[in-house]
């Protein structure tokens, strides 16, 4: 079963603001005096033949599935090129609809396109995909067409959110104070605009449901009207399911629903006003964002950053606005418990974490002129994006414009990486999340209850039918970004994460000869974690996780490939490598079809169509009574109906029959879906596995071609500028060496370079060479001779040279230098260090420190001194360091530690092969010193002879690469003293 059957997309509660039916729903809706007339279908413009064969077995396998989810025969696509949420039309899980969409198959599709220029180099499919995400899934400004009212001062007003359906509709309640909104004003001023970009999470692609209004086009123009269209279905509480939700035009004009359109089924209010409304689920514009992070990585590295930089410049703006997501959903400061608690008054309301949405909305009518935002009180586990968080706040050409956009980043990926630890559960698995509103309403937590810097733990946060943390696809979907991160960046907290969380996931995975396979479905999870201190963070002995069954989600499991190769590339970890390629083979031999890859699922869940509201269960469509409206294609919504009364036209979908005749009382139905996200996450993965982990390409032998057209555009006296064609190469040029004669006076990764220390009225003569990165190096350029200008009596005297260079320490991996400071007429400037030939670094006092050596090495270096006119000095007197040797390490290092309680304790044991080389199979053994006894253990053969413990690797997790950790664990008793052990052997050797 597919995890979005167990995944609640993203949900606005209520909220409204300013006048008292300025309400705060999902949705989306220009203001018309009347519908125009309905617009046509715009086609997609014809696709340019893909490339279709490649030169290695896995990206091979990315470009089949690749030109299957374009081939139009299998309708991946609507004819406006926008992707349908399945190619089946009659399913049912986040999107009711197959022919929806949603946000997140929108990021999906830019992960696609972005490992399509990855493998091809052709980067117009990612701009072309982006550019329909900004038509059809970005608001146009029309669409929001009041956001200049806006005042961030006063965002939205409250309205409670309430555990069940039933508890709806809620009343607006102005006297719950809302905080100050710190990014509305900064957003209004740096972009020039009062409109948002971001996503909306959600549309009726083909207009289904007959509301109608196309991005643009108009407010529900009605079932006539074609193409895309903006809705919304969750609105109402943590027990919503999708069985149980009333879909609803994003803009709504009361022509459908009740007499106050739709609105009165989720907010209680004096009068109701026409409005449009819009919901943005944060993960799919994170996950687009960092799909343009490795798009821009990929394409640099090919020479092609340019081809695609405005697209990434958009991606850069859609994380500006993606910051309300980091803050408090009325902007209440973080750690309130009662709704009388302090409205924030800036940062003061940001958790930093992404939450589960932000949202916006305003009036149709323009003369009436309101509109408001809000964040989100709950963040998810699963909806954190560290990858993302670094992007924006580390790459250049990805950090925001905004001037705070940067810092906001920073903090937020440092919080998120913080919020991982403390969900992490004894066993490896993530946690819920947390919420700063207990119950919807700001309500004080029970005593007891854990908090992360003020927040309450929930164990399934923001919905809870079926609970929001039992499928294992929000692990995977999360832990897939840590693993990009520590890949990307090295960084030690993500490692640390998937150390642990990575040998409890291929614990529970299966892949067998006989191409049966398997990985985790739902999870159970008992206790809490530990509150958060951020100075001394909790182990989590008490927070548990239980595999409850395991399936075949064809989606996740390419994902899960993918989260394993990443971490395999980075680590070296064998088992990680060997499973990834383990899950992708199996599904390529044993699950394709003419279409993609597919499973077959049962769906017992259909059985919830006909469900009526019952007092009994609490399940099924509650409908106030007394209250009465109609849908587009006269579909009665009242008191009593169920799902498919108020989606009729499902009777006429082609797979009905079998989906009647289990309601019948026949056998539950059985589908091979083809979901856009999953074919995508499977392609992808296969892209990454070539790139990462499989068989290498044909070396590159290829030098790149000459560069041409050398010429120097400008001069000084002191300076030379140089400019050129650039050269091409059969991989991608990655940068130029300039030579002054035959020395080698710099490097350029563009086409401009400027040298500069020169002699006035002095001749020099230059060439370029141009280089790849498998190190093929071009013959050099035609020469090119240029003077420097003669000297107008400015600065033309080089300060003296450096002297006393010495190093006063070094390291096995760096050298420390330091160096008595030149004299010049005007003002020496600063150093240029170089070790050899090779400039490292610049100082502009008298000590420098260079890193990253090797131990036991001679390195010679030398400084020169530069001024203000550019003047360089003659190199000091060369210096010769030989790097301290290595220090000699134990070839394993054992940490325990102990939660104890009573008589009891649970232990956790990490062991690291520090060696050289890998161990095929592993022994543990240690003693007790107070007679402690071991009860039951876990990822290890666990036995005990009097005080002696030993501990055997198990089957899956005996190899040990140089380098890799195992994590195990055991329960014990003890007699009232739990002292340590205080030695420990791996193999029968001694352990640092």
């Amino acid at each position: 079963m597919s995890g979005l059957t167990r995944r609640r997309s993203p949900w606005l509660a209520l909220a409204a603001v300013g006048a008292a039916s300025c309400v705060a729903l999902a949705g989306m809706g220009p203001a018309l005096a009347a519908p125009p007339a309905p617009a046509a279908v715009v086609a997609a413009p014809p696709m340019k033949s893909a490339v279709t064969t490649a030169s290695t077995e896995y990206a091979q396998r990315f470009l089949d599935l690749y030109n299957e989810i374009h081939d139009p025969a299998n309708g991946y696509f609507s004819p406006q090129g926008i992707p349908y949420h399945s190619i089946e039309t009659l399913i049912v899980e986040a999107p009711d609809y197959g022919h929806e969409t949603t946000s997140e198959a929108y990021s999906f599709w830019m992960w696609l396109e972005a490992s399509y220029g990855q493998v091809t180099g052709d980067w117009e499919p990612f701009n072309a995909a982006w550019t329909t995400m900004e038509r059809y899934m970005i608001p146009q400004a029309a669409d929001q067409p009041t956001n200049s009212f806006y005042d961030p001062s006063k965002p939205a007003t409250f309205a409670a959110e309430y555990d069940h359906p039933s508890k709806y509709p809620s009343a607006i309640n102005s006297g719950v104070a809302s905080g100050v909104d710190p990014i509305g004003a900064e957003l209004r001023s740096t972009y020039g605009t009062s409109d948002v970009y971001g996503m909306h999470w959600i549309a009726d692609v083909d207009n289904k449901y007959g509301f109608g209004g196309s991005p643009g086009g108009g407010c529900n123009t009605g079932p006539a009207s074609t193409g895309t269209s903006y809705i919304n279905t969750f609105q109402r509480g943590t027990q919503e399911s999708v069985w149980e939700t009333i879909t609803q035009p994003s803009c709504d004009n009361f022509r459908y629903g009740g007499t106050n359109g739709f609105l009165d089924l989720f907010t209680q209010d004096a009068s109701y006003a026409k409005q449009w409304k819009f919901t943005n689920a944060p993960d799919a514009d994170a996950r687009a964002i960092e799909a343009a992070y490795w798009a821009h990585t990929w394409a640099t590295e090919q020479g092609n950053e340019s081809k695609i930089a405005a697209t990434v410049a958009k991606a850069a703006k859609m994380g500006d606005y993606l910051r309300y997501s980091l803050f408090d959903k009325y902007f209440k400061k973080i750690g309130c418990t009662a709704p009388s608690c302090a409205a924030g008054t800036g940062r003061d309301s940001a958790h930093y974490l992404q939450s589960w949405y932000y949202a916006w909305g305003g009036a149709t009518d323009t003369s009436a002129g309101w509109a408001w935002r809000i964040g989100s009180s709950a963040s998810h586990f699963g909806y954190q994006n560290p990858m993302s968080a670094w992007a924006l706040s580390n790459v250049s050409v990805l950090t925001p414009k905004s001037p705070t956009a940067k810092d906001d980043w920073s903090k937020s990926l440092d919080r998120q990486l913080e919020f991982y630890q403390w969900l992490q559960s004894a066993e490896g698995g993530i946690a819920g999340g947390a919420t700063n509103s207990w119950g919807g309403g700001y309500g004080t937590p029970p005593a007891g209850t854990s908090t992360f810097y003020g927040m309450g733990y929930q164990v399934a946060p923001v919905y809870s039918d079926p609970p929001s943390n039992q499928w294992f696809g929000m692990q995977v979907w999360s832990m897939e970004r840590v693993a990009e991160l520590y890949y990307a960046t090295g960084d030690a907290r993500a490692k640390k994460l998937l150390d642990k969380w990575v040998p409890w996931a291929i614990a529970h995975t299966e892949v067998n000869a006989d191409g049966t396979w398997s990985i985790p479905a739902t999870l159970g999870w008992s206790g809490q974690p530990d509150t958060w201190n951020a100075t001394s963070p909790g182990g989590n002995a008490g927070l548990h996780v239980t595999v409850v069954d395991t399936g075949q989600d064809v989606g996740i499991a390419g994902d899960y490939a993918k989260l394993l190769t990443y971490y395999g590339a980075k680590s070296g970890d064998a088992a990680a490598k060997s499973t990834a390629k383990a899950l992708l083979d199996v599904m390529w031999e044993n699950n394709r079809d003419d279409k993609g890859i597919s499973t077959t699922e049962t769906r017992e869940d259909y059985k919830r169509f006909d469900d009526v509201m019952t007092s009994t269960t609490g399940d099924g469509v509650y409908v106030p009574q007394g209250w009465t409206g109609t849908m587009p294609n006269g579909d009665v919504i009242k008191p009593g109906v169920s799902f498919l009364d108020i989606r009729s036209w499902y009777k006429d979908d082609p797979d009905w029959p079998k989906v009647q005749a289990y309601l019948d009382g026949g056998p539950a139905p059985t589908f091979n879906y083809h979901r856009f996200w999953a074919q995508a996450a499977i392609a992808t993965a296969m892209a990454d596995y070539d790139r990462l982990l499989g068989t290498p390409a044909t070396p590159d032998t290829t030098a790149p071609t000459v560069p041409t057209g050398l010429t120097s555009p400008s001069k000084t006296a002191t300076s030379v500028s140089l400019s050129w064609t650039a050269s091409t190469d059969a991989v991608g040029v990655t940068g130029y060496d300039v030579y002054r004669g035959t020395t080698l006076v710099g490097t350029a990764t563009g086409t401009t370079y400027t040298d500069t220390g020169l002699t006035a009225s002095t001749a020099y003569s230059y060439t370029v060479r141009a280089k790849d990165a498998a190190g093929n190096v071009s013959a050099p350029s035609t020469a090119l001779s240029v003077t420097t200008s003669a000297g107008t009596g400015g600065d033309t005297t080089a300060p003296t040279v450096p002297t006393g260079l010495t190093s006063p320490s070094k390291t096995a991996t760096s050298v420390s230098l330091s160096w008595t400071a030149s004299t010049d007429a005007v003002g020496v400037t600063g150093y240029d260090v170089y070790r050899g030939t090779t400039l490292v670094g610049t100082a502009t006092g008298t000590t420098y420190t260079d890193t990253g050596l090797t131990a036991s090495t001679a390195y010679s270096y030398t400084v020169r001194a530069k001024d203000a006119a550019g003047n360089v000095s003659a190199p000091s007197t060369a210096l010769s360091v030989t790097t301290s040797a290595a220090t000699p390490t134990a070839s394993c290092t054992v940490a325990y530690t102990a939660n104890s309680w009573n008589t009891g304790f649970t232990a956790s044991v990490k062991v690291t092969n520090t060696g050289t080389a890998a161990l095929s199979s592993w022994t543990l053994g240690f003693a007790f010193p107070s007679g402690q006894q071991v009860t039951q253990g876990w990822s290890a053969n666990w036995s005990q002879s009097g005080t002696q413990v030993t501990a055997t690797n198990a089957a899956w997790n005996g190899s040990l690469a140089a380098g890799a950790s195992v994590e195990i664990g055991f329960n014990g008793s003890h007699t009232g003293t739990n002292t340590a052990p205080s030695a420990f052997t791996v193999n029968g050797a001694a352990c640092g």
